[in-house]
């Protein structure tokens, strides 16, 4: 009878790798960006008054947390969204205003054909009821 003899080996277990990464110097990049996209955002937003019209609203991650790197670029992406909406919105007003300023004039020169054109001051860009 011969005995057997389990053989065991132990072969240690390794940690998997774990890589830390230092975000800082990229999530304070990122929250810079952020700051000068709101800045010009809310500049697009002052020079649209009084008519308005530009989307200011950006998708949130949320509730009150903690942005992860990604949610940061998807705010920075959100807020350029936004600001090419508002600049395509703006450009097309002020075409709109200058084609209108110019049948202003066309309208001062020949009053007698443009009999019963009405033009609002809003229409113009300029504020008031006149």
């Amino acid at each position: 009878m011969t005995a057997t003899r389990d053989i065991v080996t132990s072969v240690p277990v390794l940690a998997p790798w774990r890589t830390v990464v230092d975000e800082r110097d990229a999530r304070r990049a990122m929250r810079a960006q952020i700051a000068l996209l709101e800045d010009r955002l809310s500049a697009a937003v002052a020079s649209s008054f009084p008519r308005g019209g530009v989307i200011t609203t950006v998708p949130y991650a949320g509730g009150p947390r903690l942005l992860s790197l990604a949610d940061l670029e998807r705010q920075r992406d959100g807020l350029a969204e936004r600001i090419a909406d508002a600049h395509v919105l703006l450009d097309r007003r002020g075409r709109d205003q200058e084609a209108t300023r110019i049948l202003l004039e066309e309208m001062l020169l020949d009053p007698a054909r443009h009999r019963h054109v009405r033009i609002r001051q809003l229409d113009l860009g300029e504020p008031g009821c006149g």
